[in-house]
């Protein structure tokens, strides 16, 4: 378990320093006991162990500030606590929820299904039927037991899952076209929508002016809302996705996707 989980008092270390970045340079010490649920007294203690730890500078009375080392520690910590969170919520978390998978042939409740990502969506096919126990998963596979009865092509429930589905993420191309003050797109611009489109799993639009571009390119796309965070989502479940974007609205689409860890090209 990670320092600031496994000691109480590194963890409070963790929070008033955080408290302390968020609210310098004038800090009041009852707000912050008032956060982070202890008294006005101990927090001037962690305060001063952190001043003499190097962690944080004071600048006169009631004035602190986060020195690098303690923005390098608090990060550190931060970096760690995510990880701890992440191990819960996947490995921990992720084996005893229930989840919904498409059954690819009829599954029983009970049944051990193998899982894959078709289309974007989570399939379930038995591996009961044909004498594999869920002991035989092969490596780079997923598996989990079904909680519900399902025909093919209905929705399954599974829980119990074990193993990591194989899954290549996608990528997404962002094609620039002109806003309304630069004129209407000329043909090389909706030849290179087109083209674009014509491979990818998604197509979305992102202003008004690629709404406009795609519709005389003939491609219809899945929405216009949200268009970053859809094609960071579609590429996260393996599609390739294409966002058209007016030159005003590609900032927004490329900070959606670099905040979901996508990997895009901008053309």
């Amino acid at each position: 378990m990670v320092d600031v989980l496994a000691d109480k008092r590194a963890a409070m270390r963790f929070r008033v320093l955080v408290e302390i970045a968020e609210r310098q340079p004038a800090v009041s010490q009852g707000e912050i006991a008032d956060a982070v649920g202890v008294t006005s007294q101990a927090v001037s203690e962690y305060i001063r162990e952190l001043v003499e730890d190097g962690l944080v500078e004071t600048e006169g009375r009631s004035r602190y500030r986060v020195t690098t080392e303690g923005v390098d520690w608090t990060l550190s910590a931060a970096t760690d606590v995510r990880r701890f969170a992440d191990h819960v919520t996947e490995d921990v978390l992720g084996s005893v929820q229930e989840d919904a998978a498409i059954a690819t042939a009829p599954v029983e409740k009970g049944e051990t299904v193998t899982l894959s990502m078709r289309e974007g969506l989570q399939h379930a096919t038995s591996r009961d039927g044909n004498g594999a126990g869920a002991g035989d998963r092969p490596e780079g596979t997923a598996t989990g037991v079904a909680t519900t009865d399902a025909e093919t092509g209905g929705v399954v429930g599974v829980t119990g899952f074990e193993g990591v589905i194989d899954l290549e993420p996608g990528e997404v191309q962002v094609v620039q076209v002109p806003s309304v003050r630069s004129g209407r797109p000329d043909e090389a611009d909706l030849a290179a929508v087109r083209e674009a489109a014509a491979t990818a799993d998604v197509v979305a639009a992102a202003g008004v002016e690629a709404v406009g571009a795609l519709r005389e390119a003939g491609v219809d796309p899945v929405g216009h809302f949200a268009a970053g965070e859809v094609a960071a989502d579609a590429a996260s479940r393996g599609l390739d996705a294409v966002v058209v974007a007016s030159v005003d609205n590609v900032g927004r689409v490329t900070d959606a996707l670099r905040d979901a860890g996508a990997a895009y090209e901008v053309s």
